[in-house]
């Protein structure tokens, strides 16, 4: 994605093009297959869900074509992780690969050795806080329960966006506010969740065993396995690291 004249420029395939992507499900298949996968164009060439999808249906509001909605159906369906993963830019990981992205980006820390190591921040534990007492939260409500806004904590988007990098964090849903009638209303809002409560923790440890790096290593060669073309920097520009 990119702006060209003051307008919003996607990078994908003809709408006839037989090989773009043309289901969420698909996508998932896809995502399951290659292990990681950023929402947009990025460094690495081909390296996205914009760039196998076709430009006509972004930001279209159709369910069945519009990628923007597919990533909605995919964080609830909870086949794959969502979340601002890669250089704090949204994108998806795999089942299988997540535990070593967590134990890369975690350092091997669960959140509670972090803060006692004292490596985690206090915002950080707020957030962290209000979990598992709640598996999910929306966005708003879990500002408001650490204590974030007016007279609070300051940052929350960076805070939460961070603990996303550090595979602490994702996005489990979009959901609408339900007025108090129970009826939705408004833009869907992020829910927020752990790893921990989609897959269990005894998958999300899995890799503990593993050095950090040697997890970091093997996501690497994962990567350049389906991009072989992918140069270090490049690459290194792509998965970032722990904030």
């Amino acid at each position: 994605m990119a702006m060209e004249g003051g307008a919003w420029i996607m990078r994908g395939p003809d709408w006839r093009d037989p090989r773009r992507i043309q289901s969420w499900q698909e996508l998932a298949d896809w995502i399951d297959e290659i292990g990681l996968l950023p929402l947009f164009k990025n460094e690495v060439d081909g390296f996205s869900v914009e760039e196998n999808t076709s430009d006509r249906f972004w930001w279209t509001g159709d369910v069945e074509r519009d990628p923007w909605e597919w990533r909605c159906l995919m964080a609830r369906s909870g086949r794959v992780a969502y979340g601002k993963f890669f250089g704090k830019r949204a994108g998806f990981i795999s089942r299988v690969w997540f535990p070593h992205f967590a134990n890369w980006r975690r350092d091997g820390y669960d959140f509670d050795s972090r803060w006692d190591e004292g490596l985690a921040s206090m915002r950080q534990k707020r957030i962290m806080d209000q979990f598992p007492a709640e598996e999910q939260w929306f966005s708003f409500q879990l500002k408001r329960q650490a204590g974030f806004g007016k007279g609070g904590e300051k940052n929350f988007e960076g805070t939460v966006t961070d603990l996303q990098m550090q595979g602490y964090l994702l996005i489990r849903d979009f959901r609408q506010r339900l007025s108090k009638r129970g009826q939705p209303y408004g833009w869907p809002i992020s829910v927020y969740s752990t790893p921990e409560a989609l897959w269990g923790y005894a998958h999300i440890a899995s890799a503990y065993a593993v050095e950090p790096e040697e997890s970091r290593a093997r996501i690497d060669q994962q990567v350049l396995r389906n991009f072989p073309d992918a140069a270090p920097e490049a690459l290194a520009a792509v998965l970032g690291g722990t904030p």
